[in-house]
């Protein structure tokens, strides 16, 4: 077996690496808890910004306290993300079955006609299989059990996994009165000039793959703080922002998110909820560590659609 050549530390020592690097330890004690039931390498995520690779040492300043309250922050934003994510994963579920339905096909998913790429719709079907095998909920036990394992649509898009509903859409047929034209009318928008303006297939299935990541990243209690997050994410040039990052990150999902809301109330309790725990936390955050810019409010407040 390959021996692993960096020492175990003790939580003693771990402290004192933070010592050595110049980090202030205001409170051991809470430093102390917060390494025994946080963890170092999970509480390390939110130093990389305040340590000089350099030096090898933490900037002038640098409290253990922050890099707490950093990831106290973090676990808030998750909890807050996942919640308003769980809204659009709901009503999306709901406004695909609608969409499928409209050929009055209760088994359309297994019927490949209705998809782009042949080969993705088997890799899709494959997966989808997989989680009605593995699926204990009742409604397909009943099918399994009343209708010799023909799951309808409805019953299989409510079990179907973030990821594979996304995969689905994106390999819809496009056209009028397809199931993705009837699925995208549900989600036009208000141009600024008034004009209401239906998303293409690609910019709507982008923005479902982004929100996908970042449930997947929420589900996992992973860093979002800092982070750069992977997406090929298209947004209406109306939302592009001046001197932004070159990458998609939190804020531009957080954008698409806005364009995936089920309604106005539930998108401007998120944004009421979102400034407040930015406040709560200003002293240790930094909006452009989340690709957010200064005026964020005013670019996410404007909800222009209402189903």
């Amino acid at each position: 077996m390959n021996s692993y050549l960096k020492h175990i530390l003790t939580i003693q020592q771990q402290l004192q690496s933070y010592i050595d690097a110049g980090m202030t330890i205001s409170s051991p004690d809470e430093a102390e808890r917060a390494l025994k039931t946080i963890g170092y390498y999970r509480l390390r995520g939110y130093c990389f910004h305040l340590y000089d690779n350099t030096n090898k040492t933490y900037y002038p300043g640098t409290d253990f306290s922050d890099i707490l309250h950093l990831c106290y922050f973090d676990t808030d934003l998750s909890h807050l993300l996942f919640k308003i994510i769980t809204s659009i994963e709901i009503s999306l579920r709901s406004h695909l079955i609608d969409a499928l339905l409209i050929y009055n096909d209760a088994l359309i998913l297994f019927n490949p006609q209705h998809f782009t790429d042949k080969k993705l719709f088997w890799k899709n079907l494959t997966t989808l299989s997989g989680e009605i095998a593995r699926s204990n909920d009742v409604f397909i036990q009943h099918h399994f059990q009343k209708h010799q394992g023909n799951i309808p649509v409805w019953a299989a898009v409510e079990i179907m996994s973030f990821g594979n509903l996304s995969k689905t859409i994106k390999n819809l047929k496009s056209g009028i009165n397809t199931p993705s034209s009837h699925l995208l009318n549900k989600y036009c928008y208000l141009s600024p000039k008034g004009n209401l303006v239906k998303p293409s297939l690609k910019m709507f299935s982008s923005w479902i793959q982004a929100v996908s990541v970042l449930r997947n990243l929420c589900a996992h209690h992973s860093r979002i703080y800092n982070r750069t997050i992977s997406t090929h994410l298209q947004i209406p040039s109306a939302e592009h922002i001046s001197n932004h990052s070159a990458h998609n990150g939190l804020y531009q999902i957080t954008l698409a998110m806005k364009y995936l809301s089920p309604n106005s109330d539930v998108w401007q309790n998120f944004i009421s909820e979102l400034e407040i725990l930015f406040k709560k936390y200003q002293r240790v955050i930094e909006l452009n560590r989340m690709n957010f810019p200064k005026d964020w409010k005013k670019h996410l407040t404007g909800f222009s659609r209402d189903l």
